[in-house]
């Protein structure tokens, strides 16, 4: 008899109760990262099967992942060997790319900001580059000449302003956003022509619209935009000067079940409709996900150190709160977390009331009052020694870290729970039957030497020598 593939739900709760038997999580660690391995590979096949049916057979397609979303060395490797690239945004996460072995023509640079340093770096590697202003372009040029075979692929980024979704700070495709060309101020869609008509060696057009709170329809609308000034352009030039199109990444997440909503079928799907010329093999493709493939993977759990009331609310005092979830805990309403209770060997716990809900407030241990990753949620009445999970923070939430506090950063464990024998590498299992649950570190928790060392031990006596 074939047996039923695992649920998330599922590899989940496995994954909690040997958290706990296998010690990642205890009185000393009472806060640690969870990593579904199982639901990553899942993800980034189901992008690349996504694309695969909607462009003619042959496109190079590059799926970039966004590093920014998860600057974790071991993730960017395990996307890597699912045939994913990485988009990076600074000289860190370049490293961190290259540090997961993923080679420069897999890699693209994108940022609003970067040095000259960064370009000749990129140049030098035979990284993509796309320059986000003409002060940017004008740097590219000095550097590469009058080369029309620069040794890296260059594009421009545009703002299609064609809009903002529900989130303004998500939202880059603006009136006034601080990425890309502003497409429709005045006289620059004329200068972004003759632009690309002056530099031979420019071929790529990048455009993104935004992420979570933006609807697929705007996000399309963006690429469109996209699309059509490249067409105008390589009309222009008489030549398909642009060969290659990025359009981005920024398919939100749903943070309300464990429906993974929209699908990357039903986004390509929307872009074959909108823009049809985009698939006919004549632009190569690259995208740059982020979030999406990684959040519904993810897992924070955290003990429960005290519970206690105020004005009649119960509070259950956790070790998970603005030093993770930092966006949750600032901007509860466009970053709402669903909160699971575990009992203290890591079950999940029963409720208290007539429903087995009572309204309390989760807090983190951060010294501020605003420090509360869920208010008045009602959960299982929640005890000291009980274990909370955030869920869907895979992405962000594990190398996002904010330092209120120098409280330490968490350790992350990658984990398969699907089922089968432990492997060599392995780290033991529950016992139970078909519930062999395997661990790999992702990252070391981190110490408080080294948090002392990186706020400056070394330099001590520094200003109290200067007269």
């Amino acid at each position: 008899m074939t047996s039923k593939p695992v649920t998330m739900a599922a590899r989940r709760e496995r994954a909690v109760r040997a958290a706990v038997e296998q010690g990642l999580l205890g009185p000393d660690r009472p806060v640690v990262g969870l990593l579904d391995v199982a639901g990553i590979r899942a993800a980034a096949a189901e992008l690349r099967a996504a694309f695969e049916d909607v462009v003619t057979p042959g496109t190079p397609v590059l799926h970039a992942f966004a590093v920014k979303a998860a600057a974790l060395v071991p993730v960017l490797r395990l996307l890597a060997d699912e045939g994913l690239g990485c988009e990076v945004a600074s000289p860190g996460e370049l490293a961190l790319a290259r540090a997961a072995g993923v080679t420069p023509d897999r890699i693209v640079l994108d940022s609003p900001a970067k040095t000259p340093a960064e370009l000749r770096e990129a140049l030098d590697l035979g990284i993509a580059v796309n320059a986000d202003n003409p002060q940017e372009l004008d740097r590219l040029g000095a550097l590469v000449g009058h080369s029309a075979d620069p040794p890296a692929p260059l594009g421009l980024r545009i703002n299609p302003q064609v809009g903002g979704g529900s989130i303004d700070a998500m939202s880059t495709a603006t009136a006034t956003s601080k990425f890309g060309v502003a497409l429709q101020d005045p006289g620059a869609r004329e200068w972004v022509v003759r632009a690309f008509a002056e530099r031979p060696w420019l071929t790529r057009l990048h455009a993104h619209v935004g992420s979570q709170g933006c609807p697929l329809e705007l996000m399309a609308a963006g690429i469109r935009v996209a699309y059509e000034l490249a067409e105008e352009i390589n009309g222009a030039v008489g030549r398909q000067q642009i060969d290659a199109l990025d359009i981005g990444g920024g398919l939100p997440v749903n943070f309300a079940s464990d429906e993974i909503t929209p699908s990357y079928r039903e986004y390509a799907q929307l872009l074959r409709t909108t823009v049809p010329g985009l698939f006919d093999g004549r632009y190569k493709l690259v995208t740059e996900f982020g979030r999406s493939l990684l959040a519904k993977s993810g897992l924070v759990l955290a003990r429960v150190e005290y519970a206690k009331s105020a004005g009649g609310r119960p509070i259950a005092v956790t070790h998970a709160g603005a030093q993770l979830a930092t966006r949750t805990v600032f901007a509860p309403e466009a970053w709402p977390l669903r909160v699971t209770a575990y009992d203290p060997e890591g079950r999940p716990k029963a409720g208290g009331s007539s429903d087995g809900h009572v309204p309390q407030d989760i807090a983190g241990p951060c010294c501020f009052a605003g420090d509360l990753v869920a208010r008045d949620r009602p959960l299982p009445e929640l005890a000291a020694g009980d274990l909370v999970g955030l869920l869907d923070t895979g992405a962000y939430y594990f190398s996002n870290h904010f330092a209120y506090n120098s409280l330490p950063r968490p350790g992350i464990y990658g984990f398969d729970a699907t089922g089968g024998t432990d492997a060599t590498g392995g780290t033991g299992s529950t016992g139970a039957p078909g519930d062999e649950v395997r661990f790999a570190t992702v990252r070391e928790p981190q110490t408080v030497d080294e948090i002392v060392a990186e706020s400056g031990a070394a330099h001590a006596l520094g200003l109290s020598r200067l007269r």
